[in-house]
């Protein structure tokens, strides 16, 4: 089993923090987010990882090499210029090939349960990605799905103003998805919840949600740093 994790942002956002390390190399609870997402895929079998990098590359590739001291094969590719979080897959068409793979972000933290999302793709043999959400009370820097008593996926909301949706669950970051996923990502920049979930959804196409309780943090702004930082236990 494979999985592309997303690793390229600089995390603007984070500004002092994030100015000398990639975002996704953060430390949380004694390492790297990154790593962290790396022994999330090991938990469930998924030993051939895909990296895209931009921002301080070789902080990552000096770090991690190529994954066997992690006891994983890993792969890289370099943005020269962002590619977003779908053009950033799109750059690994060929490596993954026919099989269906996940799609990790990896600047956020999380202990869910990759096997839901592939059981659920098993009862969902026409779903073009099955995307994992977790409840946000606050959901204004969020993306946000609403649904239909089947977990299909209606719309997508990014980042909602008050009233524009009663939904409070966000995207969590973790896609199972089909190799079809890929007739839907254009050349050049592109990202998932604002271009290619949408237009899936526009073709008529089925996007399936799993909602989890599972611990998913988010390290966006100083503020959200700070925070899970201080919660660490």
């Amino acid at each position: 089993m494979k999985a592309i994790i997303l690793a390229a942002g600089k995390g603007t956002r984070l500004k002092h923090i994030s100015e000398q390390i990639p975002k996704p190399m953060l430390m949380y609870k004694g390492k790297p987010i990154l790593e962290h997402n790396i022994d999330l895929c090991k938990k469930f079998g998924i030993k051939d990882i895909y990296i895209n990098t931009h921002y301080l590359p070789s902080y990552i590739k000096d770090y991690f090499g190529d994954g066997s001291q992690f006891n994983v094969s890993i792969s890289y590719t370099y943005e020269n210029k962002l590619l977003g979080t779908a053009g950033a897959v799109r750059n690994f068409r060929s490596s993954i090939g026919e099989e269906n793979f996940f799609v990790i972000y990896g600047d956020n933290y999380s202990n869910i349960n990759l096997t839901k999302l592939i059981d659920k793709k098993h009862l969902t043999n026409d779903a073009i990605s099955v995307i994992a959400f977790h409840y946000r009370e606050d959901t204004s820097e969020s993306g946000v799905a609403e649904f239909n008593e089947y977990d299909s996926i209606l719309r997508f909301i990014e980042k909602p103003k008050i009233g524009e949706t009663t939904s409070h669950w966000v995207n969590a970051g973790i896609y199972y998805c089909s190799p079809k996923i890929f007739n839907y990502i254009p050349k050049g920049f592109s990202d998932f919840g604002r271009d290619v979930f949408p237009e899936v959804l526009k073709q008529g196409k089925k996007l399936y949600g799993l909602c989890v309780k599972s611990d998913v943090l988010a390290f966006d702004t100083v503020d959200m740093y700070n925070k899970n930082i201080e919660s660490e236990v």
